[in-house]
């Protein structure tokens, strides 16, 4: 039991049993989005500013290097696993490294945790990605939630009609581009990625021409303007009343993850402490049928001439004569009248 107690207290924390990756020197707490560093005030000032970090190198790097961005938003997510923010982060970068059941998964939790339906899209494209189209469809069928922008809707249609690809229903997924949410995009790169989906459905139907000519007036990447290195997430505004109620749940998260953490380590340490009694009663078991020797077995008596002695000791000698244990005692003598009496020497005239 003792050494169990000792292996639990030398185990380290989580976040320094594995080494963090390394953070550009250039980088600091406010590189962050405003929103999001608010989001991160439950946190200590040391925590927080270093989980910023990672996330800002998260948002860097998730273009370019997005195995490296998800490395940072796990180092993130160590330090700070209850923050929605930190398990946003999570998901975008999974979904960028092709990990979409992480990524649905972390997506639905940033749900529960905010209360917010901003990544629905996403979510879809990961259901295709699993080979799930039909469930990608149900998602942008449904009711679409306050918290969904035009640029929301519009990405969610744009993964309907690759959807509507991947079941080979061609002609519907052109209908997915032409809605009246996408008609009245003016945003120059939303739209740009309109056109791009139309141009690989319009070559699905047949109708290269027509896609070449769509084609043409995109822009290749050369031409592309560079990306910001900026951070930007969901804006999710926090009044100061809501983020101490979030942090008093948070701090009773911990502390019942913490319990249950110590009730199942007392479990492990009971089942041990029940195998090692369960072994001690087999011994004993075996050690009812065995006559158990005397602690302090007593002297055997002797008859003085070395040799022990064969049960109770001889009676004292009765009138010089030994009486033995199984021999019947001699019967009384009947006295004679005539006789003297013993002890005397002669009759009456003798005690004169």
């Amino acid at each position: 039991m003792r050494s169990a107690d000792r292996r639990l207290d030398s185990r380290p924390p989580q976040r320094e049993r594995i080494p963090a990756p390394e953070i550009d020197e250039d980088v600091v707490p406010k590189d962050l989005d405003p929103a999001a560093r608010q989001r991160l005030r439950t946190l200590s000032k040391e925590n927080s500013d270093e989980v910023a970090r990672h996330l800002v190198m998260a948002g860097r790097l998730v273009d370019d290097q997005p195995e490296a961005a998800y490395e940072h938003a796990q180092a993130a997510l160590r330090r700070a696993g209850r923050v929605d923010i930190v398990r946003e982060a999570v998901a975008l970068t999974a979904y960028a490294t092709g990990r979409y059941a992480e990524a649905l998964r972390e997506l639905r939790t940033v749900r529960r945790l905010s209360g917010l339906d901003a990544h629905r899209a996403i979510e879809a494209d990961c259901e295709r990605g699993l080979g799930r189209p039909e469930r990608a469809l149900a998602l942008a069928a449904a009711e679409p939630s306050p918290e969904m922008t035009i640029s929301d809707r519009v990405e969610l249609a744009i993964v309907a009609s690759g959807a509507r690809l991947d079941l080979g229903e061609s002609e519907a997924a052109l209908l997915a581009l032409d809605s009246p949410v996408t008609a009245v995009v003016t945003d120059g790169e939303l739209k740009q990625r309109l056109d791009e989906a139309r141009v690989g459905v319009l070559r699905a139907l047949g109708r290269d021409e027509e896609a070449d000519t769509l084609a043409a007036t995109l822009p290749t990447p050369d031409e592309a303007e560079p990306e910001d290195d900026g951070v930007e997430f969901a804006e999710v505004p926090y009044s100061t009343a809501e983020l101490e109620a979030m942090a008093v749940q948070v701090a009773e998260q911990e502390e019942a993850a913490e319990r249950a953490r110590a009730a199942r380590a007392q479990e492990r340490l009971d089942e041990a402490d029940a195998r090692d009694g369960a072994g001690d009663a087999d011994v004993d078991a075996d050690r009812d049928g065995e006559p158990e020797p005397d602690a302090d077995p007593e002297p055997v008596p002797t008859d003085g001439s070395g040799l022990e002695m064969d049960g109770e000791p001889d009676p004292e000698p009765v009138d010089g004569a030994e009486v033995g244990m199984d021999a019947e005692p001699d019967p009384e003598p009947v006295e004679d009248p005539a006789a003297p009496a013993e002890g005397s020497n002669g009759g009456p005239e003798d005690e004169k």
